[in-house]
């Protein structure tokens, strides 16, 4: 199995809050499934978990295109989505929320087209 990037949470600008990581996401079916086609709404950089590659190197830009490969857990709270980023020729281990479908319009156009 590839080594996935958010087995822990990335320093950002944002700001994790506790209230937000104690949810269980796991109780809910997953997000999205092996080969559903997804974008990254935000730039992902190496944590420290990805091998090869430096910590604080671009894995993946906002807006690059993949597709789900795999669906892991993480502290069995979190889904750990497998991406297989196709014009970087990597897999790196993506959360819900920093990925939108292509193959889901209501994702899509939430997050991205719309505007909301």
């Amino acid at each position: 199995m590839t080594s996935f990037t958010e087995l822990q949470p990335r320093e950002r600008n944002e700001g994790v809050g506790l209230g937000r990581e104690q949810e269980v996401e796991i109780r809910k079916p997953p997000r999205f499934m092996p080969g559903e086609r997804v974008r990254a709404i935000r730039h992902i950089k190496n944590d420290g978990t990805f091998p090869g590659s430096e910590i604080g190197a671009n894995l993946v830009r906002k807006g690059d295109e993949g597709y789900v490969r795999d669906i892991g857990t993480f502290l069995q709270q979190f889904y750990i989505y497998a991406v297989e980023w196709f014009d970087r020729g990597t897999v790196v281990g993506m959360r819900a929320h920093e990925l939108i479908s292509l193959d889901k319009s209501e994702d899509s156009c939430a997050e991205i087209t719309c505007g909301h």
